[in-house]
């Protein structure tokens, strides 16, 4: 940071804690300029203000927003977006790739220029984690963790090769190799650091400026890291590279619900069972699109890790965030986790120095709207069978089953009548699997409103995954009997739980004391232990309590998100078999935050969240149609009934194990040399260099053509005309209808194209995991079996009448044809276009398809700043204008007058329709690029070619 502002005498001085002092732009200096009263504003946003005031420059940033953010009101109307440069980004590996793939491809775009491809490197830090592609293939077995990695390993090869590259070509770009946790996981244990900072010349003197760690990431499940205090959540891939590149994350100023936390949990209740009950409670508080920020003297006692596991569920219960502020617990855990002395003592003075440190009290700050929980009223509580939010007290458990069994289904029931409840299916083991895992269909928003669920996480859990497929014999499950209510997978799984020493300690105790008992395992049930990091594992290994669970069937399946996501694996065939032909209503418990339907597992429709002992306690009583708090799990080997109480570890003994757990020796000996520590990733060949050879061949990552023919003069904006309609769309057109996601489908243009490259149907593999290949993406966009384009009326798919000849073909042939004519295209929409969960290819696809021009009544919020960034023009109807008033056919086309140099932001200009009777109409448009900063966008071709330009003119 060169010559650093001094906006408003903020930027001041402040003691490291090691006899030096660092820079920083102080809050309370800019509550002291009258700016605005910082001192009352909800942490949150005072941690965001910090990041405006740092980053002001005249021109992505303006001093407007500062004043704006400074003076926010708790309960004004919400019109302002905010510009929000952030410190880092997370990504896994399904969302990783594709921002891997653009920066290879800017790097060899580069390179065809002659200079120095070294130039390209992310303005911020990013660090990728791969956890999304493990599955449990085996499980109940010593061997399972080395299986499940080989094939894992098999299976992902080409992509591996690739980040393999990226790893030794970037230097801000560093990847967490398979094996060894969950991206949220490791980022709470080892990648926050709470405080960042940048050299910096301040009055000709050499120093450094210190400022908050923030984040985005491609995960919803980002905000576990506001357990921290640390500003972040999940965005779409756009929005990532955008933040990547140093460009502003855009989002609308929010409402804060403040949530006054008093009391303290009972004996016997864990963190677990507090999220589900903040997630009831503020899924019922209509929370979406806002901040949630918990304070009070409970708040206060919770310690980090419990903080991290309501966070980690922010989705969940609708919440951009789920935020705790900082405190003397964020020191103590850095410390435990194994960060420096030194930086502890630094993140403490910043905060101090900032106002920021300590939780407050009631009356301190001014909420939007106050919710009060008392932790003392928080009982031991599962969810499901279909809905995260819907909580269930344990020992209603069976009722509860019972009365969803015959409930209608539009009641969130299974519609069965009572009478089957009581039936049992015989079931013999042999060797024979299914693929199983978790359902890949198209996630349906309405289907989400309905249900009044995240569509963004249940999408999640269809495409961000590998498509599962069969593998090889697998050892046979026995026999035994299965009915509606028999829990068939138990899952000790996702980063919600596993980062929480508490609740993986009462399932090693709990499992002790079940053997020590003499309960046995259900053979039936396909239990599997896949923590979110190696610690856990060696906590579970010092304590001697792995043992047991091994004994109980919860042996190590690997270190990745599994069945938290879907990756569930099979069943064996004979349990498969039974479930589909007798439709059964088969259970799954997991210690992970989301029960859709059938996307557990494909064919098990209960599927219940739970803490991790209660998991091992499910797993043991083999039904969820049981009382836990009344009847018997089984008998001990003295014949007599054991109950859960009798094997439920007390507070007491946690604690007393608890010191292993939190080990700083074994956190630095566990967080280095990732190479190192995983024989297989060494395995890997991968090219070197710093210029990426693509692989002509390759099905999974190919050069995108985002820099063909690619010069150093920014385009000029000028007017389009002759335009073709490549669609026009009705309302409430979603991310899912634009783009591809979950299984590929062998009759859609990207399985065509597929099967023309050598690539047999079974090895097709989702969307998801190909998004670094642009021409199986393209080829899927606008291809939703059910979107309904008007052109073609009564015709669901996605076709279009190509107006050279009036002959209806795929959309992505017909765009092909106006392609090899020069032909520009446009889209016509109706209300909310792009709605759903931000889709980066929903973008990219537009742009690569020919697409310039998307006309709609209204646009969702990301996907028009999507696609602004990926240089194609939005424009809005006037009230009361639509394609259907204006009876459009698709036989017309198209010019967009108005255009030119001097465009501003949000500008009338006018769209003029040629009918194909020769007769011309005009009509008023807005212009929806918003802010200066996308008028530079918009000139430069999007957001990538803009910022290519920047760094080779630095070079």
């Amino acid at each position: 940071m060169s010559n650093p502002h001094n906006l408003f005498d903020t930027l001041q001085k402040f003691d490291l804690g090691n006899g030096h002092s660092g820079q920083f732009y102080s809050l309370p200096a800019l509550e002291k300029a009258g700016v605005g009263p910082v001192s009352r504003l909800p942490v949150s946003i005072r941690l965001v203000l910090e990041a405006v005031l740092r980053n002001c420059d005249g021109k992505k940033v303006a001093e407007k927003n500062i004043r704006e953010l400074a003076q926010w009101q708790p309960k004004a109307e919400r019109t302002e977006e905010i510009p929000f440069i952030v410190a880092r980004i997370v990504l896994q590996d399904f969302t990783g790739v594709p921002l891997l793939v653009d920066l290879a491809a800017m790097r060899s775009a580069v390179a065809r220029m002659g200079k120095n491809p070294k130039m390209i490197e992310p303005l911020v830090p990013v660090d990728l984690v791969v956890d999304h592609s493990v599955q449990v293939d085996f499980a109940g077995t010593a061997d399972a963790l080395r299986r499940n990695l080989e094939i894992e390993f098999q299976r992902n090869r080409e992509r591996y090769q690739f980040l393999k590259w990226g790893m030794q070509a970037f230097e801000t770009f560093k990847v967490v190799p398979p094996g060894i946790g969950i991206v949220h996981q490791v980022n709470l244990e080892y990648l926050a650091k709470g405080v960042l900072s940048v050299p910096a010349t301040v009055n000709g003197q050499a120093s450094a400026i210190y400022y908050p760690d923030t984040l985005v990431g491609t995960d919803s499940h980002t905000t576990m890291i506001n357990g921290l205090g640390i500003v972040g959540w999940g965005v779409g891939g756009i929005e990532a590279e955008a933040g990547m590149l140093g460009q502003p994350v855009y989002f609308l100023t929010p409402d804060v619900v403040g949530v006054h936390l008093t009391g303290a949990l009972r004996e016997g209740v864990t963190a677990t069972d507090l999220a589900l009950t903040v997630t009831q409670m503020l899924r019922k508080a209509k929370v979406v699109g806002k901040f949630v920020e918990f304070y009070g003297p409970g708040a206060s006692a919770l310690p980090v890790v419990d903080r991290a596991t309501i966070a980690n569920m922010a989705p969940e219960y609708g919440a951009t965030m789920g935020f705790f502020p900082i405190d003397a617990e964020c020191v103590n855990y850095l410390r435990a986790t194994g960060r420096s002395e030194e930086h502890c003592k630094m993140y403490e003075n910043y905060y101090r120095a900032q106002g920021l440190f300590g939780i407050p009290k009631k009356g301190e700050v001014a909420y939007s709207t106050d919710l009060e929980l008392d932790l003392a009223s928080v009982m031991p509580s599962v969810a499901g069978p279909k809905r995260p939010q819907d909580r269930i007290e344990l020992p209603k458990m069976k009722q509860e089953f019972v009365t969803a069994f015959s409930r209608p289904v539009a009641e969130n029931g299974f519609g069965k009548a009572p009478s089957e409840l009581a039936k049992k299916f015989y079931v013999t083991g042999n060797n024979e699997l299914h693929a199983g895992g978790g359902s890949q269909e198209p996630v349906s928003d309405q289907g989400a409103k309905a249900n009044n669920t995240n569509p963004t996480t249940e999408l999640e859990m269809a495409n961000n995954r590998p498509t599962p497929d069969a593998v090889g014999a697998q050892a046979s499950t026995g026999e035994g009997e299965i009915r509606h209510g028999s829990v068939l997978i138990a899952a000790i799984t996702s980063c919600t739980n596993t980062s929480n020493p508490s609740v993986m300690l009462a399932a090693g105790l709990l499992a002790k004391k079940a053997v020590e008992k003499g309960l046995k395992p259900n053979p039936m049930v396909k239990s599997s232990l896949a923590p979110g990091s190696r610690v856990v594992t060696d906590y579970l290994d010092k304590t001697g309590l792995q043992p047991y669970l091994d004994q109980l069937g919860f042996n190590l399946v690997g270190y990745g998100c599994t069945t938290c996501i879907g990756n569930s694996g099979p069943l064996s065939a004979p349990i498969e078999d039974a479930i589909v032909k007798n439709d059964l209503v088969a259970a799954a418990v997991l210690s992970g935050n989301r029960n859709f339907e059938a996307r557990v597992h494909q064919n098990i429709k209960a599927n219940f969240l739970m803490s991790p002992p209660l998991v091992v306690a499910f797993a043991l009583a083999g039904r969820v149609d049981i009382d836990l708090s009344s009847e018997p799990i089984g008998n001990g080997k003295d014949g007599q009934p054991v109950y859960l109480k009798d094997i439920w570890p007390t507070l007491k003994e946690i604690r007393d194990q608890m010191q292993m757990a939190l080990r700083p020796e074994v956190f630095r000996k566990l967080y280095k040399d990732f190479a190192e520590q995983n024989p297989k990733w060494n395995e890997i060949p991968a090219s070197t260099g710093n210029v990426y050879e693509w692989d002509g061949k390759s099905t999974y990552i190919q050069e995108p053509p985002f820099f063909t023919n690619f010069s150093l003069q920014p385009g000029e904006i000028k007017e389009i005309k002759g335009a073709r309609p490549l669609g026009i769309f009705g309302d409430s057109v979603t991310t899912d209808h634009i783009s591809p996601a979950g299984s590929i489908k062998k009759t859609s243009p990207a399985g065509k194209y597929l099967i023309e490259n050598g690539v047999d149907y079974a090895d097709f593999n989702s969307y998801g995991s190909r998004r670094g290949n642009d021409r199986v993406m393209t080829r899927g966009t606008f291809a939703n079996v059910r979107i309904k384009n008007l052109m073609v009326p009564g015709v669901e798919g996605g076709v279009t009448k190509f107006q050279g000849g009036g002959e209806t073909v795929s959309i992505f042939d017909a765009a092909a044809k106006y392609a090899v004519a020069k032909t520009p295209l446009i889209v016509l929409a109706g209300q909310e276009y792009g709605t759903g969960s931000s889709r980066d290819w929903a973008a990219k696809g537009t742009n690569l398809l020919g697409v310039k021009v998307v006309v709609a009544q209204s646009f969702e919020r990301i996907h028009r700043s999507n696609l602004v960034g990926m240089g194609v023009l939005p424009l809005q109807f006037k009230e009361g204008t639509t394609a259907q008033t204006l009876k459009l056919d698709g036989t017309e086309t198209y010019d967009v007058l108005g255009l030119g140099a001097n465009l501003k932001p949000q500008q009338d200009l006018t769209l003029r329709i040629t009918r194909a009777n020769g007769q011309a109409e005009n009509v008023t448009v807005r212009c929806r690029i918003d802010t200066p900063i996308e008028i530079d966008y918009y000139q430069h071709g999007g957001i990538l070619p803009y910022v290519l330009r920047q760094l080779v003119a630095k070079g």
